[in-house]
């Protein structure tokens, strides 16, 4: 029967066998630079095509907005504006910007999806978002949802002050 210290010299090899064995499927199954490239560029054509596609539908409800492609440092997306023209609290003439934007931003060494949205109604910023999550957790279906629900709140908030 073998004495102790045998055992354990060889209770000690195998964990070092296990570690090392753990850590060739961990390097093995972590995705390398390129590939989160790729991944966040599938990611970004995804909903920036949303995102153009919805806000689109804004003018057609609201005439006057101008839509405009996004794309480029800032990030890649779409963006609506109107120019109103009124009256101010003292009577004289004012412009009021309208203004909706939303971007997938670009990919950084920390390996997000980020999505960005700035909403501002007559001059007065009502909303400014940000939602993130790491690459390897991402799941499109919540910023086609997110993408949504911003919209639609900031149709929302622009009908109550026409």
């Amino acid at each position: 029967m073998p004495d102790f210290e045998e055992r354990l010299r060889k209770a000690i090899e195998r964990g070092e066998r296990r570690g090392q064995q753990h850590a060739r499927e961990a390097e093995a199954k972590a995705l390398t630079a390129e590939e989160y490239r790729r991944l966040h560029t599938n990611y970004r054509l995804q909903l920036s095509e949303h995102i153009e596609t919805c806000i689109k539908k804004l003018p057609l409800h609201f005439p006057g907005f101008q839509v405009e492609t996004i794309y480029g440092e800032r990030g890649w997306g779409a963006g609506c504006r109107r120019d109103d023209f009124g009256r101010s609290s003292d009577g004289q003439r004012a412009n009021y910007l309208s203004r909706l934007e939303m971007t997938v931003r670009p990919h950084s060494s920390l390996n997000l999806l980020d999505l960005a949205a700035k909403g501002t109604i007559r001059n007065k910023e009502v909303f400014n978002r940000n939602h993130f999550e790491k690459l390897d957790d991402a799941d499109p279906d919540n910023f086609v949802n997110l993408i949504d629900v911003w919209v639609l709140e900031y149709a929302e908030l622009f009908a109550a002050t026409v």
